[in-house]
């Protein structure tokens, strides 16, 4: 983390009020702790409410400087997390009343320097431009002609030894993994959002199935949340929408998605399921070349990895997956038999304790 230091504070202080500022008190709330040195500033910590005695233009000031200590567990775990935490509480403070007024909302920068945020509408985010091809586009082509070259099958390799490689690095914070599968279930981005973006009125599901795949979610997250030292390093929305290749096997990747640490059978998941989704469309069935690339990933998968548990606790999240690719917001012209045995998918694969990557189509029946 930055350490903090007088100047840095002072000079931040006179941005905001465009005036020289005189600090006279830094430490705790509690006056006995003031700080008399640089160390013992730099020492103070995060998570610690730091007091400030100041003025500005003859006027005397108090303010607290309030920070998030990065800690695993209470909805904190991330940078992202602690700063919609504080934006959030500068934006809502001030709304209620009686409530001590927001000053600023602001940031440290790797040097230690003190930006404000406080005049912030919106954020935004401006990344380097990639060449390369959109992964996705093989698999359209693939659906049409039904056949495999030999690139598409080292692509297929390349993809699942990305995840064996990134799925090395571990971390050790439980707390972590276990908000990571509550989150699988609970985010507006996975499970019960994706739930209830549905419309109403379909075809092919009601109220009282969804339901039944919400429980049975809930029993599986009991079954797996205490995994811990599963914990590792993730893409987190590993779909062939966000995979670039040049023109051979190198990749690269885009949209990293929901925090740096989680479970492999997120990223395994999302890019396995394509090969169903894409070959359900061709024949009603996984079969053909999707077939044998989707034996492929999972095979080379599972044997460089060495990760056999994955097939006792993969489940909610191909159920998760399984629940984007059946939805009509995003795909409003699947024929509805197809969105059946994408139902069928989910509601099997959610009563088997281990899965099989060979009976998909049975999991795919009535």
């Amino acid at each position: 983390m930055p350490e903090l230091s007088r100047e840095k504070i002072k000079e931040y202080l006179e941005d905001i009020y465009q005036k020289d500022v005189r600090i006279s008190y830094l430490g705790g709330l509690e006056k006995e702790k003031k700080v008399q040195s640089e160390e013992e500033i730099k020492g103070y910590g995060y998570g610690n409410p730091m007091l400030i005695d100041y003025s500005v233009g003859g006027k005397d000031k108090k303010a607290v400087l309030n920070t998030m200590r990065p800690g695993y567990g209470f909805g904190h775990d991330h940078f992202s997390d602690r700063a919609q935490s504080l934006i959030w509480a500068h934006n809502a403070f001030s709304k209620l009343p009686r409530h001590v007024v927001s000053i600023d909302v602001g940031a440290f920068t790797k040097d230690g320097d003190l930006i404000s945020n406080g005049s912030a509408e919106e954020f935004f985010q401006l990344v380097q431009y990639e060449e390369g091809t959109e992964y996705f586009l093989d698999l359209e082509r693939i659906k049409e002609t039904d056949r495999l070259t030999d690139l598409d099958k080292a692509r297929t390799i390349a993809l699942s030894d990305y995840l064996v490689e990134i799925h090395k690095v571990k971390k050790d914070a439980p707390e972590l993994y276990v908000r990571r599968i509550r989150d699988l279930l609970g985010h507006g981005e996975c499970i019960m959002g994706l739930m209830d973006s549905y419309p109403e009125s379909l075809g092919f599901i009601d109220s009282k199935g969804f339901e039944e795949i919400e429980k049975k979610c809930i029993e599986w997250r009991w079954k797996i949340k205490n995994k811990g030292y599963r914990l590792c390093q993730e893409h987190g929305d590993f779909h062939p929408w966000n995979i670039l290749f040049n023109q051979g096997k190198e990749l690269s990747v885009l949209d990293r998605s929901r925090g740096e640490w989680g479970e492999a059978a997120d990223d395994v998941t999302a890019m396995s399921i394509n090969y169903v989704f894409f070959s359900l469309q061709k024949q009603s069935k996984l079969g053909g070349a999707f077939e044998e690339l989707f034996q492929l990933f999972m095979e080379n998968y599972l044997e460089k990895s060495q990760d056999d548990e994955m097939l006792e606790l993969l489940q909610p999240f191909y159920a998760w997956r399984a629940l984007v690719i059946a939805n009509p917001i995003w795909y409003p012209s699947l024929e509805i038999d197809i969105r059946k045995k994408i139902f069928n998918f989910i509601h099997n694969i959610l009563e088997v304790e281990v899965f099989d990557i060979t009976k998909v189509n049975d999991y795919l029946s009535d």
